[in-house]
């Protein structure tokens, strides 16, 4: 990650309108998963210092993995992270009921290598919560910035995730009205090879707002809708296994909600 975006993630991780936005639409899936099956342990790997750790300590005990030491602060969660590579050995770290992946693969040259070892951590029956930036034409400036290898379609990130292993039970894209801006930020930032040079700002305060309504009105909207596109894509996959009961008969009835309920 680009130095000076990564000192600013946690200003834009608590005030930046995406930031925001993500937060909220995360917080209805988790609880989606927290009802059919009890989270009482996750793992949350790219975690930075604990971000997320309020609230999903809501669910369970939480622990992170961090390898990015710039990211990493002395705060209360600080004893619950390891400061480890995201391939190392996730096969003795335990196994978790949740596993989150936020906007992490991306970074990770062999994904689906990298996903082999993160289903080490997985309970059998246990779920991985991912999401990645979407839609390959939409590569910019900001990608480059921040060390990305690659953005998905729908169709690769179900791949990736079912050569690791992994049944995919939801796979949703969000932020589907950001694709617009961005097709503008690709023709005004171009990406370049080498290229560094890239900042985030959190807008005024007044747009800031405005921006995160926005985004709850279209996650409303995408209780009823499937959106065919957006610059994020969302899935829930799960560890084959027999560790939790079998899925209620209104689930058993419709594959893509097990797990979980509809998308919100």
């Amino acid at each position: 990650m680009q130095s000076d975006y990564a000192r600013n993630y946690r200003n834009l991780w608590e005030r930046h309108w995406w930031w925001r936005a993500r937060e909220h639409y995360l917080r209805g899936w988790i609880e989606r998963i927290h009802r059919q099956h009890r989270c009482e342990r996750i793992l949350d790997v790219g975690c930075g210092d604990g971000l997320f750790f309020d609230v999903l300590s809501q669910y369970g005990e939480v622990e992170g993995v961090e390898p990015d030491s710039s990211l990493l602060s002395e705060s209360r969660w600080r004893p619950k992270i390891r400061n480890v590579p995201l391939d190392h050995g996730f096969d003795r770290i335990g196994q978790y009921d949740l596993v989150l992946m936020l906007d992490v693969l991306e970074h990770i040259e062999s994904d689906e290598q990298a996903l082999r070892q993160i289903k080490a951590a997985v309970r059998p029956g246990g779920t991985l919560l991912i999401t990645v930036p979407a839609l390959s034409w939409l590569w910019s400036a900001h990608d480059v910035a921040n060390a990305h290898f690659r953005r998905y379609h729908a169709s690769s990130l179900r791949l990736v995730l079912q050569r690791a292993g992994f049944e995919v039970e939801v796979l949703r894209y969000f932020f589907c009205w950001t694709v617009v801006p961005l097709v503008a930020r690709r023709w005004l930032a171009p990406a370049t090879p080498g290229s560094t040079e890239y900042s985030v700002s959190i807008p005024a305060s007044t747009l800031n707002q405005s921006l995160i309504w926005l985004c709850r009105v279209e996650q409303a909207l995408g209780r009823v809708i499937r959106w065919p596109l957006g610059t994020s894509l969302l899935a829930v996959a799960r560890r084959p296994g027999t560790d939790f009961d079998e899925p209620r008969d209104a689930d058993r009835a419709n594959p893509e909600t097990r797990g979980c309920s509809s998308a919100r």
